[in-house]
């Protein structure tokens, strides 16, 4: 039975890996879970220099998830190097670093000091302001999308995975952009833009009145742009948003995934990644399914 999966020409042990920003680069969770069991391990977001993140409180639960504002608060590149990366190659798994910025030179600032270390794959975070633009994201311009694709693939080294912002109309443009861009691989969904109002402060639940929504009610909007996104291009497609079980993460790849990022889920269950990968181990002999790659796209 083969559960392997290729992702940008690199090849991972199973299609199961951790959603950015839920999983810090690992260390909290080495307790619980056996790295090396996993497909990938996709790091909190990485930018050139650190961020401080939102105010507080910057989380919120909700019916069926949660609202976090942390603004993507990291220590930065130089700190990332030193300490995360050296720590993640004493695990057998593939390292994919998640990559933010507030401008193109940012990214491609990090894309640069990446470019000789040794992780096997670059996360694209295109959900963050672009300051340059008057803070609109750029996921949300499909020129904004192509363009940074062409940029960050001129200077990687690495295969390039953008991931991309469900706060649009349409989805497969921005797919199709990112593809035109260059891009090896997408990934979405990112979370969905939400608020909360605590009615007995009569304040907003997080400081910055918005936060991204994630959890299992975000779930049936991600397979519906997970599998809208697979049709319009040919390139690899990561599937998240919402994930808790195996059967949640077959569900993404039978839309057309080649792999799945579990999030959410690991705040509510550390033991989430390694329960979905038994479980799809599980479904593909109770259907005498021999290599997972059958099951990728089978609903049409």
């Amino acid at each position: 039975m083969n559960t392997k999966v290729t992702i940008g020409g690199v090849e991972l042990k199973n299609p199961v890996m951790t959603a950015s920003g839920t999983f810090g680069s690992g260390q909290e969770y080495g307790e619980f879970v056996d790295l090396n069991l996993l497909g990938a391990v996709v790091t909190k977001g990485v930018s050139n220099v650190p961020w401080p993140g939102n105010p507080t409180p910057r989380i919120a639960e909700t019916y069926g998830g949660m609202i976090n504002a942390i603004g993507l608060q990291n220590p930065g590149i130089d700190v990332f190097v030193k300490r995360d990366i050296p720590w993640l190659k004493t695990y057998d798994t593939r390292i994919i670093v998640n990559v933010c910025g507030k401008t193109t030179e940012d990214y491609v600032e990090v894309v640069e000091r990446l470019g000789d270390e040794p992780v096997d794959l670059l996360e694209i975070n295109i959900s963050c302001p672009n300051v340059k633009e008057g803070g609109i994201a750029f996921g949300q311009d499909p020129k904004a999308v192509e363009a940074i694709t062409k940029e960050v693939k001129r200077h990687a080294r690495q295969p390039v995975i953008m991931k991309l912002s469900p706060n649009v109309t349409d989805i497969t443009v921005m797919a199709k952009a990112a593809q035109a861009g260059g891009a090896d691989a997408i990934s979405l969904i990112n979370t969905l833009t939400g608020m909360k109002i605590d009615i007995h402060r009569r304040a907003f639940a997080v400081a910055n009145k918005t936060g991204g929504l994630s959890g299992p009610a975000i779930k049936p909007v991600a397979v519906r742009m997970v599998y809208q996104a697979a049709k319009a291009v040919t390139l690899p497609v990561i599937g998240m948003g919402g994930i808790m079980t195996a059967e949640d993460a077959i569900e993404f790849i039978l839309a057309g995934a080649s792999a799945v990022s579990v999030g959410t889920a690991n705040f509510h269950n550390p033991y989430a990644t390694v329960e979905i990968i038994k479980g799809i181990e599980e479904y593909m002999k109770a259907y005498k399914v021999q290599d997972i790659r059958e099951l990728v796209g089978a609903v049409t």
